[in-house]
């Protein structure tokens, strides 16, 4: 069993395509189905189903999934270990982060790259469900978002700063100058929200669901930008944190009434992995940079 063959095995897991899986690891299709057939014969179990010209996981290939991801994190952790042994400010790292963080990681990573320069950057961004996937398979090394400290045993969650639930609207809406609006009377407004894949609208309809309200949402997107263009528009308001308008001056974050509308900005590292010299210090960093946000 070879580190590459499991490195192979893992990205066409995560595809369930092999002409795709080789074109993303710039290796021809032919050389990806030898690789993983020699895996399988060394384990002596088929990981794959090939059912004409389309894959699947076997069970046994469901399992070795975990392992594989895992040890080639520990191969990576290893390196970067001496590489940290040896003071080198070097390697990678990479960055899941919700939009609504995305200027306080703008503003960190401009000062880390600065300090830094020869740290490879990766950013992905994401709803918190899916980037809690991805710390969880140790494809990101630490996430951005407005997730609690509490009922995460695996991921070690530091508090950034506070922010509120706010109704957004372009500076021009005749609501714009209010300093708080109840979530009563946004009913009167017609809405586009975040999909429900977002840990925002799940707080969102929480509270409607204890005051029994329903908002006239006239749309649904999966995407904070889209939903901020939106807006943009003066056509229609949405409903995010008072974090989340990076980029977009002409809009209002009007922030809402009542308990339970004020989330932690956190960032989560897993437990379970080497916590390498370049998160480390983009931690720092970023934590530095957040005592802005807790004075406004």
């Amino acid at each position: 069993m070879e580190l590459r063959q499991l490195k192979y095995f893992v990205r066409a897991a995560e595809l369930l395509n092999f002409t795709q899986a080789a074109e993303d690891l710039f290796i021809t299709q032919s050389t990806l189905s030898h690789q993983i057939k020699e895996l399988e014969n060394s384990l002596d179990t088929l990981l794959f189903d090939r059912i004409a010209k389309r894959v699947r996981l076997t069970e046994a290939g469901e399992v070795m999934l975990q392992y594989a991801r895992k040890t080639i994190q520990q191969a990576e952790e290893s390196r970067q270990v001496l590489l940290d042994l040896n003071n080198m400010k070097s390697g990678k790292i990479i960055i899941g982060s919700t939009y609504g963080l995305q200027e306080l990681l703008m503003e960190s990573i401009v000062e880390y790259n600065e300090k830094y320069p020869d740290i490879e950057i990766q950013i992905i961004y994401g709803s918190t469900t899916d980037l809690l996937q991805k710390i969880l398979d140790y494809e990101i090394d630490c996430m951005l978002s407005f997730m609690s400290e509490s009922g995460h045993n695996e991921l070690m969650i530091n508090k950034l700063f506070s922010a509120h639930l706010s109704l957004i609207v372009h500076q021009s809406h005749s609501w714009a100058k209010l300093k708080k609006v109840a979530l009563e009377k946004v009913v009167e407004l017609p809405l586009a929200l975040p999909s429900q894949s977002y840990s925002i609208r799940n707080l969102l309809d929480k509270l409607l669901d204890d005051k029994g309200i329903q908002l006239h949402t006239k749309m649904e997107i999966n995407d904070i930008h889209s939903l901020l263009q939106l807006v943009n528009t003066n056509k229609w308001s949405t409903i995010l944190m008072n974090t989340s308008l990076f980029d977009f001056k002409e809009l209002k974050a009007i922030p809402l009434e009542g308990k339970n509308t004020v989330r932690e900005a956190t960032i989560a590292i897993s437990k379970g992995i080497y916590h390498k010299k370049s998160l480390v210090l983009f931690q720092e960093i970023l934590l530095k940079k957040s005592e802005v946000y807790k004075n406004e």
